[in-house]
């Protein structure tokens, strides 16, 4: 039986096929998923649909996940904080907007007064908890589901075009989709549903190199990363006695290592295989705030940490948030304990 989630796809396809010009936008500081996410859809509605589709991106593609869009031609992706100019006009000329992998134009920093502004039919595409659906015209939203990448497989899927083989989806399409799927389950650690493994079963069925892409993702990182990764476990990894650890990554820690953007993905999964852990934060100094990612295990929730101290969320067991200076700490060198006060707070509550 199709799942509930999917009885709007016809809709979807009527204004697909009304359509000319097509923006996918994602969240700010892109991750594999909506990247993945994104570059699926962009290569299905040119390829399939003859659509002139662009992806619109808030920030830069790590160097991490560059392999994901070289071979994309020029012009298919904007940056808005490269040119805000280029990428806004794209969003103002489109008759259709896809947002995936956000459930609020808060989400796309530089971008959200564009969307607002924009009089088009706006989608949504997200597995998001407590999505704004008064912001959108039609929205696929349900935690439910490992991934938006996994969320676009089988919304394409459910296209006349497709007919339910994933064979007949644009080869880059595949690999985007496998690529932004595994990315956000962590490889399969987590948030993984029956769904989820079927999908991955019909992409290898279709040809898809599994292999070759774990070696993209997780083979190919530079020394530094690994170093770093070293430092942060021997000298700055604490846990509270509440059995919640945490990393604090100041900007002179990144510059010591020559830390890039994308290069601490995956951190704050790593204290969660210390059994007393039952909840991880990563904080990352950013321009006037800490980047925080929230990482948990059944029976403590990720999402309600987020948003309880440090004005984010998520999933229930993985959400993120940010820690602002001087609004929230006085300074960046009291982070930690900001952090000790809350999770203290927050495991009585």
């Amino acid at each position: 039986m199709k799942p509930k989630y999917l009885e709007r796809v016809p809709e979807l396809d009527g204004m697909i096929e009304k359509a000319r010009v097509v923006t996918i936008v994602t969240h700010t500081h892109p991750d594999g998923d909506a990247i993945g996410s994104g570059l699926a859809m962009k290569h299905y509605l040119r390829k399939c649909r003859g659509k002139d589709a662009c992806l619109v991106v808030p920030d830069p593609v790590p160097d991490t996940l560059a392999f994901l869009i070289a071979d994309e031609p020029e012009g298919e992706i904007l940056t808005h904080s490269r040119t805000p100019l280029q990428a806004s006009r794209q969003v103002a000329d489109s008759d259709l907007i896809l947002c995936q992998d956000f459930n609020a134009f808060s989400r796309t920093a530089g971008l959200e007064t564009a969307l607002r502004t924009s009089p088009v039919p706006k989608i949504l595409i997200d597995h998001h908890l407590n999505p704004d659906f008064n912001a959108f015209r039609l929205a696929f939203s349900t935690p439910d589901i490992s991934s938006t990448s996994e969320y676009v497989y089988w919304i394409l899927k459910e296209m006349p075009d497709i007919g339910g083989e994933a064979s007949r989806l644009p080869a880059a399409a595949r690999k985007h989709l496998l690529a932004g799927m595994t990315t956000d389950t962590n490889n399969f650690a987590n948030s993984v549903f029956p769904s989820t493994l079927k999908m991955a079963s019909e992409l290898l069925d279709a040809g898809e190199d599994r292999d070759t892409l774990l070696a993209e993702l997780y083979n190919n990182y530079r020394e530094n990363r690994i170093r770093v990764m070293g430092y942060l476990l021997y000298e700055k990894l604490k846990i509270t006695p509440e059995g919640a650890a945490y990393m604090i990554l100041t900007k002179e820690d990144q510059d010591r290592f020559d830390l890039r953007d994308g290069e601490s993905e995956g951190f704050v999964n790593m204290p969660l295989e210390i059994d007393r852990v039952c909840l991880s934060l990563f904080l990352k100094e950013e321009e006037g705030h800490f980047r925080v990612s929230l990482r948990s295990k059944k029976g403590v929730s990720a999402n309600d940490c987020a948003m309880a101290c440090f004005h984010g969320g998520g999933h229930e067991l993985a959400a993120g948030g940010k820690l602002y200076f001087p609004e929230d700490v006085p300074a960046p060198s009291s982070a930690e304990a900001y952090i000790l006060k809350v999770i203290k707070r927050f495991f009585k509550s």
